[in-house]
């Protein structure tokens, strides 16, 4: 496992676009998170195994391992000399963010600070070619907002993943975030640990800068975390903890209408209601949230008017371990490397062999669990 380095210093935020940190944690009601979290209950759930799993993550004896985003390419990309079809990053929430190839072997790791939920988007043009956009909420005191860092697919040996920018917000403690594009444009959407739901559009000038303009502000309820983008229907859905999950419009003019497609509930969705991700299969969209008071995962198909409720899996000890009290997930469909037909990449709060990790899943697994 690679060492920890100190915290290298930073280039200056942006200013005059974004909106300056306020500290409001003082006169702020700040929530608890469910207190049922962690304690092992595992529900009823078709059961399924995951095939391998990273290294823990670097901070040990800690609740760090948080949140993963996977991508694919159509060619082989080199991270830091090595090359691969793509790759996942994973957030340690204590320390920064880990580079993982799809053996689940460290590529990279990045002393990032306190980075909490993280997510991927292609297509943004910067200096005239083509690169990945990582976004990851940042919760290291000075910086509260999003960590936004680029990866070139096209670059070849020291190659890696790099710092771009930040974008400031008034944020009490940013813990969600999902990425998203809508028609040209990437947003960048950032849930707070209070409730607070704020949508930016992400671009790069000519001369190779970044900008980010705040385009929705609206305001959740209570605490708030997994969110997850379906351009294809507009939709924006979103976990609140102890509510339920809510289906917004992407638009971000529909401020803050939204309708409730599944209450917190035993046998469906148990507090807390945590990581949320999508998956294309074909023709097909599924949504897969984390019920982590009970440890199982339930799955929408949300390609049609209303999201289908179709049921939950469980990850089972099989190769590895299973999975216990999940934060968040992410899912990718199609060819992903050895995983033909989809990868389903899961945090474990509880690893048998260590401290926490992620679990890779093969998504064709899930599917003949659930019959889809």
């Amino acid at each position: 496992m690679p060492a920890i380095p100190p915290r290298r210093s930073r280039p200056a935020m942006l200013a005059g676009l974004l909106i300056p940190a306020l500290l409001l944690a003082a006169c702020a009601g700040h929530e608890v998170d469910f207190q049922g979290e962690g304690d092992g209950v595992v529900g009823q759930g078709a059961p399924v195994r995951a095939v391998l799993e990273t290294p823990s993550v670097g901070t040990v004896g800690d609740d760090a391992a948080d949140d993963p985003a996977v991508w694919a390419s159509k060619t082989p990309v080199t991270v830091e000399g090595v090359q691969t079809p793509g790759f996942v990053v994973g957030t340690d929430k204590k320390a920064g963010l880990y580079v993982y190839g799809f053996d689940g072997a460290i590529l990279q790791f990045m002393p990032e600070g306190l980075l909490n939920n993280v997510d991927v988007a292609e297509g943004l043009n910067v200096d005239g070619r083509p690169q990945l956009l990582i976004g990851a909420s940042d919760r290291t005191p000075g910086r509260m907002g999003v960590a936004l860092y680029l990866f070139d697919p096209a670059g070849t040996g020291d190659n890696k993943v790099r710092y771009w920018s930040s974008i400031t917000t008034d944020v009490v403690e940013p813990y969600g975030f999902c990425l998203a594009r809508r028609g040209e444009e990437v947003h960048a959407i950032l849930v707070g640990h209070e409730g607070e739901l704020r949508q930016f559009v992400v671009a790069a000038g000519p001369d190779g800068r970044p900008s980010a303009q705040l385009v929705r502000r609206a305001e959740i309820g209570s605490i708030s975390e997994g969110c997850a983008a379906d351009p294809a229907t507009d939709a924006l859905y979103v976990n609140e903890e102890n509510v339920g999950l809510w289906r917004y419009s992407l638009d971000p003019a529909s401020g803050g209408t939204r309708t409730l497609v599944q209450p917190v509930a035993s046998g469906v969705l148990v507090a807390d209601a945590e990581g949320l991700t999508t998956l294309t299969d074909g023709d097909a969209r599924y949504l897969i949230a984390s019920s982590q008071g009970d440890s199982t995962f339930p799955v929408w198909r949300i390609d049609g008017a209303a999201p289908q409720y179709k049921g939950r899996f469980v990850v089972v000890d099989g190769t590895v371990d299973g999975v216990t009290g999940t934060d968040g997930l992410a899912a990718l469909g199609g060819p992903v490397g050895p995983f033909p037909e989809g990868l389903v990449v899961i945090q474990d709060d509880v690893n048998d062999t260590g401290t926490q990790n992620f679990k890779y899943v093969d998504w064709r697994d899930i599917r003949a669990a659930l019959g889809l």
